[in-house]
């Protein structure tokens, strides 16, 4: 499995790729129908990643692999896109990994029939998702042409615009799916007592201790939007009746794992991240789609005052040519 940066990435792969919160995605998320044909007990997390090196700043994947009641075997691909919005070439990027799995199952001498794949987006960003549904949303066809054209529909998992109570699952899930939903959002600190007050069943387990912190180190690097000393006693204040059962005192074992250091760290790269996404938001509600070199090099400034200048700059110039044109000169 390739190293993981971005925070919501890691978090997702922390979560997503625990077999109980696997299955639990598979039974809550999945279209009833379609579960229905699912031998969930033979549900298997895999290893392998089939995103490109150039994309992993903006997309992860989870491949599960679960048989068919009817005796076969099925794929299950989760594309988690942690952007703030939508890529609207997201199913091609689905069709170019559906690929690479099916040839793999070559490689690897499986026979034919291909075992059959159902890809799902997983997206929380702040934007409303709007990418066509199906891979013939990228054309416009006359009919008859599209009898020579390849086509899937995906799922999607629009975390951003469904209310928390269409958040499904057991505590663990929906405590990091209520996450998630709510990371972008300028109230995050309010909601955030009642998405930990979910773990409180699990505190006095060490896999709970072990979500905890799984959590805690998700807040450390993927917001600017909680201080350290608020979520420091948000959690003292949910969890003061388990004491030291639950950790020496939270203070401690922040020093301990160093955990306060990453949240001082967090808040900054959170910042970075947030101003690095707007800029593109408003170069794509402006431009339409933005090349993918600028979000790249957008991506790799870590200074946040270029950041917001660049900001400002994207709401005021005439094209994508002079923006560019302003980028180079700062950068110099």
């Amino acid at each position: 499995m390739t190293e993981i940066s971005n925070p919501h990435d890691r978090f997702f792969k922390d979560v997503l790729s625990r077999r109980e919160a696997a299955r639990d995605f598979v039974l809550y998320y999945l279209p009833a129908d379609v579960a229905a044909l699912l031998d969930i007990e033979s549900l298997v997390v895999s290893k392998d990643s089939f995103v490109d090196k150039e994309l992993r700043e903006h997309f992860s994947d989870i491949i599960y692999q679960v048989d068919l009641k009817q005796g076969d075997s099925a794929y299950i691909y989760l594309l988690f896109e942690h952007k703030s919005y939508s890529d609207p070439l997201i199913a091609l990027h689905l069709l170019r990994y559906m690929i690479k799995i099916w040839e793999q199952g070559v490689k690897q001498g499986k026979a034919r029939p291909f075992s059959p794949i159902i890809p799902i987006v997983v997206y929380h960003g702040k934007s409303k998702w709007n990418a066509g549904p199906d891979f013939y949303a990228l054309f416009d066809l006359p009919d008859g042409l599209q009898v020579y054209m390849p086509n899937f529909r995906y799922l999607l998992c629009d975390l951003s615009h469904c209310s928390d109570e269409e958040i499904k699952g057991t505590v663990t899930l929906r405590a990091a799916f209520l996450l998630l939903k709510h990371i972008f959002s300028d109230d995050l600190s309010n909601r955030l007592p009642e998405i930990l007050s979910l773990l409180k069943s699990l505190s006095d387990k060490q896999s709970g201790l072990e979500y905890l912190e799984t959590i805690l180190k998700y807040l450390a690097s993927g917001t600017d939007k909680v201080g350290a000393e608020e979520l420091k006693n948000v959690v003292t204040k949910i969890f003061e009746d388990k004491g030291e059962h639950i950790m020496p005192t939270l203070a401690e074992q922040w020093t301990q794992q160093g955990l306060q250091q990453g949240l001082q760290q967090g808040l900054q790269q959170g910042k970075l991240q947030s101003v690095r996404e707007s800029v593109v938001e408003n170069l794509e509600a402006r431009f339409d789609v933005v090349p993918r070199s600028v979000v790249k090099r957008i991506d790799e400034i870590e200074e946040l005052s270029l950041l917001k200048i660049l900001h400002k700059k994207s709401v005021v110039v005439d094209s994508l040519g002079q923006f560019k044109e302003v980028m180079a000169r700062l950068m110099e």
